[in-house]
């Protein structure tokens, strides 16, 4: 099933998507798409439900968000492009939950901000609390999937003193969304098209599949150092096409459209404002 939230930022409410691709209201059968509820999604009769009017915006398809976690040069091929050996083990880094914004929100960059990029990503949606799991159980603890931008500032990133939190945790720079696929709907994790595009042109092009570690792995190891819980996101790295590996390097610059798909699990639109 695709889960969605809909309605204002901030008033968003629970839906998931009919057969021909229309809104249906979840908030009749649970109150928000957050904590345990995603560990025991509702399973119902889109057609049944009311039918939303109109084009709603749609918000991050979760609520609630614990942690916002992030893995950092996951597919060989982008580690390649920057000049890197895939890591030995996951490169593991936060962005800050306050940058997370719905699938259309613009993308805000913050004042005196020259080196912002984008970044296409898989984003798994934890369901269940998840310590010390093993790889092979760890799918296990999945509610779903979904796409995510980790919009990244490069300067901030990497010219600043300090770790890579402060570079990809600016207001905005997290859109996630449109939908919460359920796995079942999603099938091989590892074996999904991804794309990325800057004002129609094609910038990342790649494929789960190159991932150094994937899901399970990621999900494993986590849970070894910190307990998983419910609505905590992972985004497990990007494929080649950065902004920072182009040469010359191109970042965002204001006006400029981001559009961004993952097969299966819909596409992103975001246009870029200033601050």
């Amino acid at each position: 099933m695709r889960f969605v939230r809909y309605g204002e930022a901030g008033a968003e409410k629970p839906g998931v998507l009919d057969g021909a691709g229309g809104v249906r209201d979840l908030s009749g059968v649970i109150d928000e798409l957050s904590g345990d509820v995603l560990g025991a999604l509702p399973k119902v009769k889109p057609e049944k439900l009311p039918l939303v009017d109109g084009n709603p915006r749609l918000g991050p398809p979760i609520a609630g968000v614990g942690k916002f976690l992030c893995i950092g040069l996951n597919f060989t091929d982008h580690a390649a492009e920057a000049g890197m050996e895939p890591p030995p083990e996951p490169i593991l880094f936060h962005k800050a939950t306050s940058a997370i914004v719905g699938p259309t929100d613009p993308i805000s960059l913050p004042r005196g901000s020259v080196k912002t990029d984008w970044e296409v990503e898989l984003g798994v949606v934890i369901g269940k609390a998840a310590k010390y799991v093993d790889a092979d159980e760890a799918m296990d603890h999945i509610a779903g999937y979904t796409v995510v931008n980790d919009v990244s500032e490069r300067e901030y990133q990497i010219e600043r003193a300090g770790q890579w939190t402060k570079g990809k945790s600016c207001d905005t720079y997290g859109p996630i969304g449109p939908w919460l696929v359920t796995p079942d709907e999603v099938g091989d994790p590892q074996d999904l098209d991804m794309s990325l595009d800057v004002n129609g042109k094609r910038m990342q092009t790649g494929n789960t599949a190159r991932m150094v570690f994937p899901v399970g792995h990621v999900i494993s190891y986590l849970s070894q150092m910190m307990t998983l819980h419910p609505g905590d996101i992972i985004a497990t790295g990007t494929p080649p096409g950065v902004g920072m590996a182009k040469r010359p390097q191109t970042f965002l610059k204001e006006g400029d459209v981001v559009e961004l798909t993952i097969e299966r699990l819909g596409s992103q639109r975001s246009q870029v404002i200033s601050d």
